[in-house]
């Protein structure tokens, strides 16, 4: 799709909602549904890493009824964050303006989508949060939701990062934002991706907006949280936070 196609689409047509999937077969089409139902034009496309339980064939099944619906399959459980930049590519390069991070359990709502597609009229990034005024989780266990502000309070504090829920995964990007942030030299995952992501936006200059969401646990199929996922994260947030300050000092001296 080349700029005089996205021109003649609109704005709205040229949205593409990434999917990441992984066992996701009682939810991916509810999920697919729900997109196409809140923004009609958007494109959708689900980023399979192989699910053995069958997820991207539904996928398959449903791109097959409807043009606005893609499915990218990968080699294997690779991690959220190689899937996203997986789909950043596939959507970069097929011309797409906006590109959206949506998880596929239903904890992202995608009735709220036009809330963040709205605000990226005056950002460059947008992201769903859980912890501005206005923004909530349902569902959660409080042991949870203080993993999630803590995470958030503790990646702000070391990386001088003003986004209140900077560990959030329900984004939208303007494509000029990705482009400028060497995503391809990303390579961390989980939690750490999207603190990796929301760090380098603000560092390169753009403009980050945050709108309230709610967020919902998921009904259906297992979390993909794990032990592993925070350690990542509490290891590589403080050794960025480490040279970021220490980067500083020597600056001032």
């Amino acid at each position: 799709m080349n700029s005089n196609e996205r021109r003649a689409r609109g704005s709205a047509e040229s949205v593409l909602v990434i999917i990441p999937t992984y066992n996701e077969a009682d939810n991916v089409e509810a999920i697919v549904s729900r997109v196409r139902s809140s923004v009609p034009a958007a494109h959708v496309l689900v980023a399979d890493d192989n699910s053995p339980d069958g997820t991207g064939k539904i996928a398959d099944e449903l791109a097959g009824s409807d043009d606005h619906v893609h499915v990218l399959h990968r080699k294997g459980k690779e991690g959220l964050g190689a899937a996203y930049l997986a789909g950043f590519a596939w959507g970069m390069e097929r011309g797409y303006d906006v590109l959206v991070e949506m998880d596929a359990d239903g904890s992202h709502q995608p009735e709220q989508l036009p809330r963040l597609l709205t605000a990226l009229d005056g950002a460059d990034l947008v992201l769903g949060s859980r912890w501005v005024p206005g923004g909530r989780v349902v569902n959660w266990p409080k042991s949870r939701e203080l993993l999630s502000r803590g995470g958030s309070l503790y990646s702000r504090t070391l990386l001088g990062v003003p986004i209140k829920d900077v560990t959030g995964g329900y984004r939208a990007f303007r494509r000029e934002t990705l482009e400028g942030l060497g995503v391809e030299q990303v390579a961390s995952q989980g939690y750490c991706f999207q603190v990796d992501l929301a760090w380098r936006t603000v560092k390169a200059g753009f403009r980050v907006v945050e709108v309230p969401i709610t967020f919902v646990e998921r009904e259906r199929g297992d979390s993909k949280m794990s032990r592993s996922i925070v350690v990542e994260a509490l290891w590589r947030v403080t050794a960025w936070g480490v040279g970021h300050r220490l980067g500083g000092l020597a600056r001032r001296h």
